[in-house]
């Protein structure tokens, strides 16, 4: 006959003198106190952290702390790596395909088309749709606004090289 689910083993038979709990053996017991001592042990430790200072190294105690340089704000529409690769190729383009960008920034259609949405909505780049005989086209161009956008990151970019160099 089998016998019920979790466990296979006979039930192990109770200690005269102690109703309805089974024996334990020393080594168990033995095992479940030197946790529960570990575990005050553990617990003193760390109410004991709480109440430290942190301490500072020798070297931040000799020396007054050092004082960030003022690095210019990003642009962060440009500042993104298919937008700036978009502006980028506009600047130095009269103009250029979707297709064109597509195949230059090495993206998908969506993403091109996702990040090429935002600029326009900037008004950093406008955009062209037409047909070319029966075939779609969607040109870019970069605007004056865009233009002056990226002569301001491109200042800012280099604002941080020189102050990087400098430390």
């Amino acid at each position: 006959m089998a016998r019920p689910f979790p466990s296979h083993r006979k039930p192990a038979q109770p200690e005269p003198g102690i109703a309805g709990k089974s024996p334990e053996k020393p080594r168990a017991r033995q095992k479940r106190e030197h946790l529960h001592d570990e575990n005050l042990h553990n617990q003193n430790l760390h109410n004991q952290n709480l109440h430290k200072k942190p301490s500072e190294p020798a070297a931040a105690r000799e020396h007054p702390p050092a004082i960030a340089p003022e690095l210019p704000e990003l642009d962060r529409l440009i500042h993104e790596r298919i937008r700036l690769g978009i502006v980028s190729a506009l600047a130095t383009n009269d103009s250029l395909s979707f297709n064109d960008l597509k195949r230059v920034l090495k993206t998908t259609d969506g993403n091109l088309s996702v990040h090429a949405r935002k600029l326009e909505e900037a008004q950093y780049i406008s955009c062209v749709k037409f047909f070319e005989g029966r075939v779609p086209r969607t040109e870019y161009r970069l605007t004056a606004t865009g233009r002056r956008a990226l002569a301001e990151y491109l200042d800012q970019m280099e604002e941080w090289i020189r102050v990087t160099r400098e430390e």
